[in-house]
């Protein structure tokens, strides 16, 4: 193993396996052996961990609840010349996990914040999905009712670009039905379940034969998942989503050339560049 230095007064970001503890790097293991603290997100799951890799140190939780609470004790900390690390229960910390407050605020106080990189579900997921990753938003998890997952899938309708989501195993078949009333049953999805363990499962199709599949399988309701779908095809008419909704309310009551000739009026566009979108639309 190479030389690792943990510096007085630091905090440590660092990742850890989301599955195959084979993944754990061998600076993070260095770091963690070093620093005089360990903040957990649970710490009697990290402690699993350490254990396994035969290290003793001090461990102290830091979640969602008390993160406000904890950051002027761990500043007074750090500013004794105390070094800590922040591991979440797995992957990289602050990505759909807790640490965001306490970095925020040690931040804004000078404290010096180092990154241990390593696993992380999301981009594992994207890496191995097939879809471009050339441009893509992280979402995090989708809301847990319908209703509101719903809303919030409709609101990303016309993002162009691949959209990457978490989401609990149990509720998959749900959200993939939602993805299906929302986005089209031909919308491009990728399921990444409990990446880099014994079952990973990486199935890439339509939103449709994905929930059909699902509803065929239930043992692929288990375990940690990444939802991972396809933007929304570019529109390569030319014409902008707010016309092509006019029009297509215009079509509702007017013929083709007539509903053409009043949205090309209203948006100082020419008809006939209208006129093959809205056969297109009365199709």
């Amino acid at each position: 193993m190479s030389q690792i230095f943990v510096e007085a007064g630091q905090l440590y970001v660092v990742s850890t396996p989301i599955g195959n503890l084979a993944d754990m790097t061998e600076r993070a293991i260095g770091v963690l052996a070093q620093v005089d603290i360990i903040a957990c997100e649970d710490t009697r799951h990290t402690q699993r961990l350490l254990n396994h890799f035969a290290i003793s140190n001090k461990t102290i939780s830091l979640h969602d609840h008390n993160e406000r609470q904890r950051q002027d004790y761990f500043l007074q900390l750090l500013q004794e010349g105390k070094s800590i690390a922040l591991v979440s229960d797995a992957g990289t910390p602050l990505i759909s996990d807790p640490g965001f407050h306490i970095v925020s605020f040690l931040r804004e106080h000078d404290i010096r914040i180092v990154p241990v990189p390593g696993a992380c579900a999301a981009i594992s997921a994207l890496s191995v999905a097939g879809l471009p990753t050339d441009r893509f938003t992280f979402e995090g998890f989708l809301p847990s009712k319908s209703g509101a997952r719903q809303k919030t899938l409709a609101a990303l309708a016309n993002e162009e670009r691949t959209m990457v989501f978490y989401d609990a195993p149990r509720r998959a078949i749900d959200t993939v039905a939602d993805i299906v009333e929302v986005l089209g049953g031909e919308r491009r999805v990728v399921m990444a379940r409990e990446l880099t363990k014994t079952f990973e499962t990486v199935y890439s199709d339509s939103a449709q034969n994905l929930l059909d599949w699902l509803n065929e399988d239930p043992n692929q309701l288990k375990g940690e998942m990444v939802l991972i779908i396809a933007g929304k095809p570019k529109d390569n008419t030319g014409i902008s989503p707010e016309i092509a909704k006019t029009l297509e309310i215009l079509l509702e009551e007017l013929p083709p050339k007539k509903a053409c000739a009043v949205a090309a009026k209203i948006y100082g566009v020419k008809k006939n560049t209208l006129y093959d979108f809205a056969l297109t639309l009365k199709q």
